[in-house]
């Protein structure tokens, strides 16, 4: 009796072996879109705060982020972290940090866009508003590299504390060009800015900070130091000056440490090792000892915290832009994926569970990119009182309220996609894992709380303006009158404000999204936002609309189409 013949990878079998099903009922990448045209909210936004001139330009940047090539260079960035050296092969230091070619270019784009720089260089009606726009378009590309982005672009207020300092590096700073190169600044024509504040013993309370500067000669605001100490966080340790806190006879002190020194020589600070982070993974930060380096005193000797504060305001600024950013990237992948795929019999976004939850997602986002870009126009106006008075408060309360409601938003967006979010070639792990990441960067949570208490004690009509702005939508909606008025009523005593900080802070947070909504937004986006957030008092997993909201128009509009 013959046995069975086995099987061979002839030509006649080789079908079996190789197509075993057909792929279907998975949606295409989403990729080789307009970032800007498709999104309905962010459009509106520009016009309503002032930076409509900025459209086509905004229009164009767009369509080069939602690009396949362009969506590349986010994950190669990613994919390799950056490497560091410390001595080059005959022995000198040279604490040389080196990236993939693609965090270059996509740091290239950033800068030969302004993203640094465009409201100093070109101010006026809109500047902060436009600025903002194009880097929330940016930061869906890739959020890790946009900290030296941030930190050059928020140095300046800082560094023009010491006019003459600022006489020789701010050209530099606003030039819109990147050099990456491990040189002297005096050989270059632009340069990036980062910051070294933190400490082991101290975190955030930066007067803990034991660095020490010590007078080459003459002492005082533009004189040369030499610091002495440590540093627990310093961003991007590539950048070629650092602002750093450290210790005089006279108190803390803000100071300008560049990487090399006049002469061409390197400076002594030296990097011990670059952070092993859960996220932002493509931006290099380090640990670093400071052996003598020189650095030059910004601002008044002992009044470090105030110099270096307009720069701490301006990047808290920037977590706001980008965690509102990383919603909408979530919002984008979950929603394409949910209208491109079906299960049980019906499109899955056309599923009222999942439609619940879809529309929730899309509320969130929207009611932070609205506060993001009323807070762009309040800096747009700074010299107005009552503009002023708002973005001092807003601020905090927003960076408080949007960075830290985007991790649990980043995780179901995830799960709306399902097991294919979960994988590391897909871009929502990197969403997930960059989610936190703005919430304590920057000043935690406590800290932004803490802060909005220090802001109503030292300017209470903080608090007016806040409450003036709010008010504009009173009468629209009877659950927002209702939550302003109770709202306003708790703040009749704030003696025990630090125990219930986080408590009035998420609320004013909401009263200011519920008015914004109201105010400018789509009407079934503000209807929805009042009935579960204001109504029902919010807190509850994604996916509470009560009945009677519109689901459905909520998803269309949020949905990109891709051609």
């Amino acid at each position: 009796m013959n046995s069975p013949q086995r099987k061979t990878e002839s030509n006649a079998d080789s079908h079996y072996l190789s197509a075993t099903h057909e792929v279907i009922n998975q949606p295409r990448p989403l990729e080789n879109y307009n970032l800007y045209e498709q999104d309905s909210a962010l459009r509106e936004a520009v016009l309503r705060e002032g930076a409509g001139h900025a459209s086509e330009d905004l229009s164009r940047f767009g369509a080069w982020a939602g690009k396949a090539d362009t969506i590349e260079l986010g994950n190669l960035a990613n994919a390799n972290k950056p490497s560091f050296r410390t001595h080059d092969r005959y022995g000198h230091r040279v604490d040389e940090v080196t990236f993939h070619p693609a965090y270059h270019e996509l740091m290239r784009v950033a800068l030969e866009n302004g993203l640094h720089s465009s409201p100093w260089t070109n101010p006026g009606k809109g500047a902060h508003v436009a600025r903002a726009a194009k880097y929330y378009l940016h930061s869906q590309v890739e959020a890790a590299h946009c900290c030296p982005v941030t930190m050059t672009f928020a140095a300046i207020p800082s560094i023009q504390n010491q006019p003459d300092l600022a006489k020789l590096w701010a050209p530099k700073i606003l030039a819109n060009e990147y050099d990456s190169r491990n040189v002297p600044d005096g050989d270059k024509t632009s340069v990036t800015i980062g910051m070294a504040m933190t400490e082991k013993q101290g975190g955030s309370d930066v007067r803990a900070n034991t660095t020490v500067a010590y007078p080459t000669g003459r002492e005082g605001p533009g004189q040369a130091y030499e610091l002495v100490g440590h540093k627990w966080f310093v961003s991007a340790p590539m950048c070629d000056a650092f602002l750093v806190l450290a210790q005089t006879t006279n108190g803390l002190s803000c100071f300008l440490m560049p990487r090399w020194r006049p002469d061409g020589s390197k400076n002594p600070w030296q990097v011990q090792q670059l952070k092993n982070k859960m996220g932002n993974v493509a931006n290099a930060s380090s640990e670093v000892e400071i052996r003598g380096a020189l650095a030059w005193m910004v601002g008044e000797e002992g009044r470090g915290v105030r110099t270096i504060i307009e720069m701490v305001a301006m990047t808290r600024f920037d977590c706001m832009i980008g965690s509102a950013a990383g919603m909408r990237q979530a919002v984008a992948q979950a929603t394409h994926h949910c209208h491109n795929r079906s299960a049980f019999g019906a499109t899955l976004s056309d599923q009222p569970l999942m439609q619940n939850v879809l529309a929730d997602l899309i509320i969130e986002n929207e009611a932070a990119l609205a506060y993001t870009m009323r807070v762009a126009r309040a800096m747009d106006n700074q010299n107005n009182e009552h503009e002023r008075l708002l973005a001092r408060l807003a601020t905090p309360v927003g960076k408080y309220w949007i960075c830290k409601r985007t991790p649990n938003h980043a995780y179901e967006a995830m799960e709306c996609i399902g097991g294919s979010g979960v994988m590391e070639d897909c871009i929502m792990p990197r969403l997930f894992r960059e989610s936190p990441v703005n919430a304590i960067w920057e000043g935690s949570g406590n800290v932004q709380c803490l802060d909005t208490l220090r802001a109503l004690q030292k300017e209470p009509e903080t608090l007016d303006a806040f409450f003036k702005e709010t008010a504009e939508a009173r009468g629209t909606d009877r659950r927002f009158d209702q939550y302003l008025a109770q709202l306003q009523h708790d703040f009749a005593d704030i003696s025990d404000f630090q125990y219930r900080a986080r408590n009035l802070v998420d609320r004013m947070a909401l009263a200011m999204q519920g008015s914004l909504l109201l105010r400018f937004g789509d009407k079934d986006v503000a209807d929805a936002f009042c009935a579960s957030r204001l109504q029902s008092g919010g807190g509850m997993n994604y996916g509470n609309l009560p009945s009677g909201t519109n689901p459905a128009a909520i998803i269309k509009r949020g949905t990109p189409v891709v051609g």
